[in-house]
């Protein structure tokens, strides 16, 4: 069967009529996490009836119940954590108790799908499963390899904890899905599933969500180019490396003829600014904070070089980045540190540094600069990539096996749970 072509048949993944999915996530509201809701609509489009429990957001997706485009949204308040680990166990247990109690009043389903972190969404899944519903456990970050790059802390006590927690979840799911090559190998490896319960369902670029504009000279502040970094900024993101780079640009390479912006925040966005300030590069680098898609796609459409500075670190190596993949859908070259996976994402359309090196990071930056035929040939190289191997369309394919493998031979769940326990059929 060529992949996409289930995506709009009834009965395609076991769609159905009747089969219901509840989606459980923590750390994104939804839509606004655009990898969930793709599936979303992949799966409505399927056929399924599709229920989402998500945190709300603070400036978007506030509303505690929302109905879009036939995907119908539980959201409960959340506040995210400080403080470090402890702050985390707060809020992760916040979000247990909330995701349970939404998860009551959506009722029987066939597919809970847990997209983590943290790896403690089983523990509702399990609820569930013991109610019928078959559990699909959507690994969107290693959060062994995340807690080993994030907090520094070495191979502790709390990290073994979550690598028993990364272990009762693949224990505990019926199929696993991974988002490139390098989880799925972790999870048949290192969580003992069998290689043909593991879906590789990559994530994909909104390609109606990002189309070239015409560039605007403005936004390059009076300097014939503009370099743009899109993205979380989190201890394990690099922007500390970017920053660093662009100095080295500066006082090494003595290129002044450039301004970049970096758009996104996160937990380290004002420490960003403030190094910034530090290396004497506040009147040529301008954060933006998170900005509307269109004025993303402002700024990415002007831009003569994207970055995609995340250093060497257990996590990063095997990670797919999505602002990688947002570069090459806008036709951007980029440059990036050697890393695994960026390597298998970008292929020809970015070139790497070695590992962590900022002063080259720095030299391949002006390379680019200096050569617009090039410019063009890894940015046509990039939209390619997106539209053909890369495309959403083989990930729908993927995503709709993995759930047809996880309902084989289940009825479909009906009505909803009354005073906690589940209708007779």
């Amino acid at each position: 069967m060529p992949a996409g072509d289930t995506a709009s048949g009834a009965t395609a993944g076991g769609g159905r009529p009747g089969r219901r999915a509840l989606i459980l996530v923590e750390n994104l509201s939804v839509p606004f996490d655009r990898r969930v809701w793709q599936e979303c609509t992949t799966l409505r489009d399927a056929g399924w009836e599709v229920h989402v429990i998500c945190p709300r957001g603070s400036k978007r997706d506030t509303e505690p119940e929302a109905e879009i485009d036939g995907v119908r949204i539980h959201r409960y308040p959340l506040r995210a954590a400080t403080g470090g680990p402890a702050g985390y166990l707060r809020e992760y247990g916040s979000a247990l108790w909330h995701t349970a109690r939404l998860a009551r009043k959506v009722g029987p389903v066939d597919v809970v799908h847990a997209c983590n972190p943290p790896d403690l969404l089983f523990l509702p899944a399990l609820w569930l499963k013991r109610r019928g519903a078959r559990f699909v456990f959507d690994q969107h970050d290693l959060v062994p390899e995340l807690y080993l790059s994030r907090f520094g802390r070495g191979e502790d006590l709390l990290y073994r904890a979550v690598c028993a927690l990364e272990r009762m979840t693949y224990r505990a799911s019926d199929v696993v899905l991974a988002t490139n090559e390098s989880y799925r190998d972790v999870a048949v490896r290192r969580g003992g599933r069998r290689p043909q319960d593991v879906f590789v369902v990559r994530s994909a670029p909104d390609t109606g969500r990002f189309r070239p504009v015409p560039p605007e000279a403005e936004l390059k502040q009076g300097k014939p180019h503009l370099l743009c970094y899109l993205g979380v900024m989190g201890p394990q993101d690099g922007v500390d490396y970017a920053l660093r780079a662009l100095a080295k640009l500066r006082d090494e390479v003595g290129r002044t003829d450039w301004h970049a912006v970096f758009v996104g925040g996160g937990d380290t966005f004002e420490a960003m600014v403030e190094l910034s300030r530090t290396l004497g590069l506040d009147e040529q680098v301008r954060f933006t904070g998170r900005i509307p898609d269109e004025d993303l796609v402002r700024y990415l459409s002007t831009a003569d070089v994207c970055l995609s500075p995340d250093p060497l670190n257990p996590l990063n190596d095997v990670s797919t980045m999505n602002k990688v993949l947002e570069y090459m859908v806008m036709g951007r070259p980029l440059v990036s540190f050697d890393l695994k996976e960026a390597r298998v994402s970008a292929g020809d359309a970015a070139l790497y540094a070695p590992a962590d090196d900022e002063s080259e990071f720095a030299r391949l930056i002006a390379l680019l600069l200096d050569d617009p035929e090039q410019r063009a040939r890894m940015g046509k190289i990039g939209q390619e990539r997106i539209n053909g191997p890369l495309a959403w369309r083989n990930s729908q394919a993927s995503l709709l096996a993995a759930y047809a493998a996880a309902c084989r031979d289940r009825p479909a769940a009906r009505g909803p749970l009354r005073a906690g326990k589940r209708q007779r059929r």
